[in-house]
């Protein structure tokens, strides 16, 4: 796809749009990120910080990926705004070869689980002998406002870009709009057929991420069996 056809894509503005993601509960949000206002306070604490950890450096990840101006200091939850763009996964996504990160998220937190679970239970399968394992999985629920490029309705996949398997064609519209500076795509969960998702392309257009509930996957040797919901109890 070059320009001049996912121009032609409509573009669907989206305002203060709530969503849900899931991400791995083993990996902590990192505070550093958290605990400043604009970036000449980031500069600062890092400077302090790192002379006492040495591993700063790797919990922060590759910053460099992301231009000042599009780092979204203060809002709630800027860590987890920024993770999947300063801790690029090498083997890619569905809309990205690994080249950039990509904030994955959906409409439902049910579609979140599908698409979540679906992905752990692949991993699982290729672990050899893996009879019994869990994961948890901490709930975030997202608010941004962006205009992206609208796959979900009506129903594009022009090349291909649904495949359950074969990310080429839709690693190619990524990387086109993501070229193109473009916000990123409104489109239809493959995981929950029908349900909207989100790919976003830069953490600026995040205004918040909020810790919500978190989810235990259960794998029986075959498949994820169980999709727990854990809930604190007081008193």
């Amino acid at each position: 796809m070059n320009e001049a056809d996912y121009r032609e894509l409509p573009l669907r503005a989206f305002e203060h749009q709530e969503a849900y993601r899931l991400v791995n509960g083993k990996y902590p949000p990192i505070d550093l990120f958290d605990d400043v206002a604009d970036e000449r306070d980031f500069g600062a604490l890092f400077a302090v910080q790192a002379l006492t950890n040495p591993r700063l450096q790797t919990q922060i990840g590759e910053l460099n990926r992301v231009p000042p101006e599009r780092r979204p200091w203060g809002i709630p939850g800027c860590s987890y705004a920024l993770a999947p763009f300063v801790h690029v996964n090498p083997a890619g996504s569905r809309f990205s070869d690994g080249d950039f990160g990509v904030l994955y998220c959906a409409e439902r937190m049910a579609t979140a689980i599908a698409e979540t679970r679906y992905h752990q239970q692949h991993y699982f399968q290729h672990v050899i002998g893996l009879k019994y394992d869990r994961v948890v999985m901490r709930g975030l629920r997202v608010r941004f406002s962006a205009a992206l490029r609208d796959i979900h309705n009506p129903l594009r996949d022009d090349d291909q870009w649904y495949h359950p398997e074969d990310y080429s064609g839709a690693r190619r519209l990524g990387q086109c709009l993501f070229e193109a500076d473009e916000h990123g795509l409104a489109y239809s969960s493959v995981r929950d057929p029908g349900a909207l998702c989100f790919a976003l392309f830069s953490p600026h257009l995040v205004e918040s991420v909020i810790p919500s509930t978190h989810y235990e996957y259960i794998w029986d040797g075959e498949r994820i069996a169980h999709v727990l919901t854990i809930r604190r109890v007081t008193g």
